[in-house]
Parts: C-alpha cells; structure tokens; sequence
C-alpha cells in the first residue's frame, strides 16, 4: 500500500544519521598493518561448509565463520612468518562470546594470552594488544546464546609478517568522492558524489539536469592511499552508461583504463578488474538513456588503501527461529489494541484513499480471539477526500481504521505472518505490511523501503498481492506478484496464513504455508534496481476504502466491512 512521496530533503539527514549510528569500531593505529586478510585461516569446527574459517578473513563484512554449537570453540589465522602483535578488530555476529581470550602463537602448537575477555557484548571490538607469534587465535570459552560462535571478521594488525593476503576488502566506504557534476533538484536531491560510497542503496550520486546530461560524465573516489584494485561492483539507476571505463591513476590527473566496455547492461555489474592507484573513476562516454549518469553503488575492492571499517550487516534469523513478537488479540470484546504493541495512525488516507482513520474508534477486538478493523459509511465534516460516486461528495464519506508498531517495535528480517480473514466488496483494500523505521524520523517513501506482505482488493478477492517498493521500483511499478488459492478459492470466505520469510538473500512469499512468491536479492539487483531491505521495518494493519489501486466503492458494497486478524507473530 504505497505512501505518496514526502519532500526529499529529509533523505540526507537520515543517511547522515544511519552512517554515525553504525561507525562503532575504532580504525588501526597508523603505524599498524592488516596483516590477516587473505590468509590461511583454520578453526576447531565450523556450522557447515558456507561459513568456514576463511570468511572471517577474506574482508568481505557479508560473510562469516560460524562454529559448532559448544564450548570452547576456537578460529586461528597463520600471518605467514612471525609479526608483532599491536591491534584485534573483531566484527561479531549475534553469536557471539561474552568470555575469549585473543592468543598468539609461534609454532600453533604453544601459545600466549594476550587478552582475556569476560564480559564481551558482541558488535564491533577492537583490542589493543601486545604479542609476537606468527599464528593468532580467538579461544571462545563462553557463548552469549545457545548458538555457537560467530565472525563477520577476525582482523589482526601489527608489523612484520608477510604483509596483506590475497584476499580483498571494501576500500570505498565513505571515502571522498568527486564527479563531473552533481543534481540537486525536487527528483533528487543532494546527489552528491558522496552517495555512491556510502553503502546505502536507497541514496544515489547523478549528474545534473542543467548540465550533465552530455557525454562525458565521471566519478571518482579518493581510496586515501595507493591500493591493489581486483574487483569493482556498479549498481546502476536507469541513467546507466553504455560505454565506459574504469581507470586507476596515483595524482587524479593522470589516468590509466583497467576495464573498458561498450556493451554495459545497466543495473548490478561486478567487474573483476587489476591495476594499482590511489583514485578510481568510472569515465562514461555513451549512455543508455536520453538522461545523465547515475550509480547507487560504486563499490571499490582490493588491498592497501586507507579503508573505512564500513558497518556491520544485520545477522540473519536464527535456526530455528525464535518468537520475538506476538498477538493473539485475546481480550474482551470492545477493547482496544495493546498499547504497548501498537499505535492508532490517524488521518486521512494516501493513493486518493476515501477514508479517514480514526483514533481506533474503529478498531477493537471482538471477545472471540480476533482484531476487528472495521470500515463505516460515515461522514467526517470538514476534511476533503475525492469524490465519493456513491454520494457525489467530496467530504470524507467513510471512516477506518490503520494500526502500526512504530515506536514500539521493529525488526530487520525473519519469519513475519498473520491469519487474517477479509472483506469482500467494490472499493475494499485490506493490507497487512511493513515499512521502513526511518520513515518516522524523516526519510520519505519511498527512500525507506516499504514490503507489502499482504493485499486484497475487494472486487477481486479469488486473487492476492504481495510486492515490495523502493525508490527503483515503487507504486504501480513494484516488484511484487499475485497468486491464488487452490481451486480458485475465494479469500473472504475463510481465514488465511500470510507469512513472509525475510533474509539477508531474499524474501519467500507463503500462504497457509505454500510458496506463492519469492524475491532473490541478487535477480533483484540484476533486474530492477538495489534491494533496500536490510534495516529495521515496522508492521501496519489497516482497511482502506478505494484508492487508485481497488477502485471505488458502489452502493452495493456492505458497510460496515470487517477485516478479522486472529494473530500477529514476528520470529527471528
């Protein structure tokens, strides 16, 4: 149920907020040297073969090693010859220790405490230490959950061994970037170079209507020193170039071509490149639209340079999944929702809606187990609404109810579902869905991202919806599917299970348990645009009464109309 779009000058104070709120590990000291990445790394177990020893060293914050569940558990990194010890930067899961030690080694066989943890509180850790050894160990003898241990990264830092692995980090988060021009009007504002480079998929780096919409256009980004660049990652607005080249260059004038194209797609492409310089630029000559050029990411991965410890990502719902959040509405008839859970959301409604919500004057639970949102033919004097062609009025005709858990409670993935039974008649709009929290403190939609779970437009209630929104790809436009019951059952006349299964890959649409839609996060990104789900989100209830989506109501729709909700239940 799409939001109309907000003035987006409050997009750049949430970014600017989000980017402050995540930068919690403290960098290396100068003179140190990341001396792990890229090497041998082995441990006492690991869960399975997706999350070995290796991820926690490869500099990719996406992936990670995770161990059996027991205690004591431990992971080691061979830095190839002795080094000096000075720094560990641990990047924890939600598996993580509350006791450790960090020990070093010269052979693996003997080793040397050199910090000993008893009350660890997970997230990001950075210990500064003092050690020799050739081999560095994380001993975990106290897990925080009954799950095992867990690292999104195992960085060691010092001076000596063989210097920095194979492997390749992100070296462009948050790094100084500059371009030929840069937009700043109503269709997007503020976008700055910057934007590129801060990992957030919903902000973008364009050049300007006035004067970049020629060839060529460029961006580059200042890695801070000279780095070894292996791999470039390009999510494209629609204003993509069609012919371009990477170049590498060490003073930002003189510039050397390590990838060059005239067959670009657009959308996500990850570009396995090699070449060696302090600045990266993307240097388009032709484009793939009558606009300019356009990137949501550009991503610049390799060794060396003065990276950024970019944030960590959220981890995934646990297995099994625990409950988080419930409601089973089990109150006596006539009482409202539980405060502590959920929020009345007054006010008139979006898409040319023809309701008002009410201060959950229309919202109740009916003494059999079940949330009543409840849809009137009411007029509410002195508010403006489209013409109601039952009434011919353009005063609100209608009122209902919008109920959310704003402010109250949030989550960013997991097992999300619902048994809900819904009206049937012309112009009814029920919907079971989740927005964005940003969206509260000021991002607009549809920046903040928005997950349509469940909708069902009352004219047509043998057919289902389930999509998301984001700002490449929102309003008639989302990414989303529709679906049926078995034998073209009609969903009013019964209750039913809509769930949502949500991850860091994807998102698996189910109703009374069957597969009716699935989203993959990598087709998303190659297909239509960047996938902006990897925060927290809210959930909201409501009835709505037409909209540009269901239409308008006639006389023969029945009102009052009931929505009935038996649970609401939340697993991570």
């Amino acid at each position: 149920m799409p939001h109309l779009t907000r003035p987006r000058f409050a997009a750049a104070l949430a970014v600017l907020s989000l980017l402050i709120g995540t930068l919690v590990a403290l960098p290396a000291r100068a003179a140190d040297v990341l001396l792990s990445q890229g090497k041998t790394a082995t441990a006492s177990s690991s869960e399975n073969a997706v999350f070995g020893a290796a991820s926690a060293v490869d500099g990719d914050p996406g992936t990670r090693w995770s161990s059996a569940f027991g205690d004591p558990q431990w992971l080691q990194v061979d830095l190839g010859t002795s080094a000096t010890i000075s720094q560990v930067q641990l990047s924890w899961e939600a598996a993580y220790a509350t006791a450790f030690q960090i020990q070093v080694s010269a052979d693996a066989s003997n080793w040397t405490t050199v910090n000993t943890t008893t009350n660890g509180a997970g997230g990001n850790q950075t210990l500064n230490v003092s050690g020799t050894g050739r081999y560095v160990r994380l001993v975990g003898t106290q897990r925080a959950t009954q799950w095992g241990y867990s690292l999104w990264e195992f960085k060691v830092f010092g001076a000596g061994g063989t210097g920095p692995g194979p492997g390749s980090g992100l070296l462009s988060y948050n790094k100084p970037g500059f371009a030929s021009t840069q937009q700043s009007d109503g269709n997007c504002f503020e976008c700055t170079p910057a934007r590129a480079f801060d990992l957030d998929p919903a902000s973008r780096w364009a050049t300007a209507t006035d004067s970049g919409w020629v060839d060529p256009g460029w961006i580059y980004v200042d890695l801070g020193a000279t780095a070894q660049i292996d791999k470039v990652v390009l999510q494209w607005d629609p204003a993509s170039a069609k012919s371009y080249q990477l170049q590498v260059s060490n003073d930002a004038n003189n510039w050397t071509t390590i990838y060059s194209t005239t067959t670009g797609p657009g959308f996500k492409q990850t570009l396995t490149v090699s070449g060696s310089g302090r600045y990266v630029r993307m240097y388009g000559t032709q484009r793939n639209s009558p606009y300019g050029y356009s990137l949501w990411e550009f991503q610049v991965y390799g060794t060396g340079g003065a990276p950024n410890t970019p944030p960590t990502p959220p981890a995934d719902p646990a297995n099994p999944p625990q409950l988080i959040f419930q409601d089973n509405f089990d109150t006596p008839a006539g009482t409202k929702p539980d405060a502590s859970k959920w929020r009345a959301d007054p006010g008139i409604g979006q898409n040319n809606e023809l309701q008002v919500y009410t201060n959950n004057d229309n919202v109740q639970t009916d003494g059999q187990g079940h949330l009543v949102i409840e849809a009137r033919r009411q007029e509410t004097p002195g508010t403006a609404c489209p013409i109601d062609p039952v009434s011919g009025k353009g005063t609100c005709q209608y009122t209902s109810g919008r109920i959310n858990t704003g402010t109250k409670f949030d989550t960013t993935y997991g097992k999300v579902e619902a048994r809900i039974k819904v009206p049937k008649g012309n112009g009814l709009w029920p919907a079971f869905w989740m927005m964005g929290s940003d969206f509260l403190t000021g991002r607009p939609w549809p920046y903040n991202g928005e997950i349509d779970i469940m909708e069902i437009l009352g004219r047509e209630t043998t057919k289902g919806y389930s999509t998301l929104h984001a700002p490449a790809y929102n309003g008639a436009g989302g990414y989303g599917g529709s679906y049926g019951l078995p034998g073209g059952a009609d969903f009013a006349n019964d209750f039913h299970t809509w769930t949502m299964l949500w991850n860091s890959t994807g998102i698996t649409y189910q109703v009374d348990g069957t597969t009716v839609f699935t989203v993959d996060k990598a087709q998303l990104e190659a297909t239509r645009g960047p996938w902006i789900y990897d925060h927290p989100f809210y959930l909201i209830l409501n009835l709505a009464v037409g909209g540009d989506f269901p239409g308008p109501p006639n006389a023969a729709t029945p009102f009052p109309s009931r929505m009935l909700v038996d649970y609401v239940r939340v697993y991570h």
